[in-house]
């Protein structure tokens, strides 16, 4: 995890300090990279004590499409509680169901994403095309004199994106993203972590991954979306067959909080151990060694069938979220 403190580095030489939502300054630097060979090691920080637990808690919760931080509770991820229970943004919003609620987060635009189409009712084969790609017809309307129907269907992206590496690899398109414009006024926080691209490589049997991340707290957030977004890499090559290779992870705004730069300063004195290697159960089920497309383990997975191996790691340090 040497490019994990370069980045820190990086941000404090040449980084700018800026205000933001939260009241807690940034020292901000726009643009950043990491790339990881998931080959050789799985990229946990090791310069402090990773909340492994945690992190994959939160991936289960997403990928079960939780809207409620009690939900990620039970899973062993407390990291929604402020958002939930703590913003005063969020809970004088009218769209806030209650206690614990986060609205439509992550999980939901990933495996539930709300689509609707409006035609026109004359336009009977576009009509019997969505109903044929699992629309619905919801109400009908009259807009400028003319009949509308209104269709809708929730939209699975993450399984369209496993279907389409068993029955097309060689497709760019093989992504999935949470950034809703029609629902972010409705939601605790708009996705940070936002677009994800699965890049199979049929000849190798490797499968890659792009994560495009608009906004990241380097000191807390970093460490964790690193952490999820290589364990679905594995779980993905995992139940498609294919073993897990390039980990590209980008950030847009790549900042760190002024109450955090004791705790990161404090891991630039730290030497980097070796990396450790992620293990999922031997009961999820592996497509290279059964040729069974198990897809509904996206929602089977436990936390307790992910595990690092091998991971040696210096003293845990914390340091408070900004919410």
């Amino acid at each position: 995890m040497k490019q994990y403190l370069d980045l820190v580095r990086s941000i404090l030489d040449t980084g700018t300090w800026q205000e933001n939502r939260t009241g807690i300054r940034t020292i901000s630097m726009p643009g950043a990279m990491l790339r990881f060979d998931l080959q050789q090691g799985f990229p946990a920080v090791t310069t402090k004590k990773l909340a492994f637990k945690s992190a994959i808690g939160e991936l289960v919760g997403f990928l079960r499409a939780s809207r409620s931080a009690a939900e990620f509770r039970e899973l062993g991820c407390k990291v929604w509680d402020a958002n939930a229970n703590d913003n005063p943004q969020w809970l004088a919003n009218p769209y806030r169901e209650g206690p614990d609620d986060l609205g439509d987060v992550y999980g939901v635009q990933w495996r539930k994403w709300p689509a609707y189409k409006v035609l026109d009712a004359q336009a009977t084969a576009r009509i019997a095309d969505a109903t044929a790609r699992g629309y619905r017809t919801v109400t009908t309307f009259d807009e400028d004199g003319t009949r509308k129907v209104l269709l809708y269907k929730a939209v699975d992206q993450l399984r369209q994106c496993l279907d389409t590496i068993m029955q097309n690899p060689a497709d760019r398109r093989i992504l999935f993203h949470g950034w809703n414009p029609a629902v972010l006024e409705e939601i605790a926080l708009p996705a940070c972590h936002l677009l994800y691209q699965f890049l199979p490589n049929v000849t190798r049997r490797e499968i890659s991954l792009c994560l495009y991340i608009r906004s990241n707290d380097v000191g807390l957030g970093t460490p964790f979306n690193l952490t999820e977004g290589a364990a679905l890499l594995h779980l993905v090559g995992r139940l498609t067959g294919y073993t897990p290779r390039w980990f590209s992870y980008f950030i847009g705004d790549a900042h760190i909080y002024e109450n955090q730069l004791d705790m990161l300063q404090q891991q630039l004195t730290r030497e980097p151990y070796e990396s450790p290697r992620l293990a999922i159960a031997d009961r999820v089920p592996d497509y290279a060694q059964t040729g069974v497309y198990e897809p509904e383990w996206l929602e089977k997975i436990e936390p307790a069938d992910f595990s690092l191996v091998g991971y040696q790691h210096h003293e845990p340090l914390t340091a408070p979220m900004a919410v």
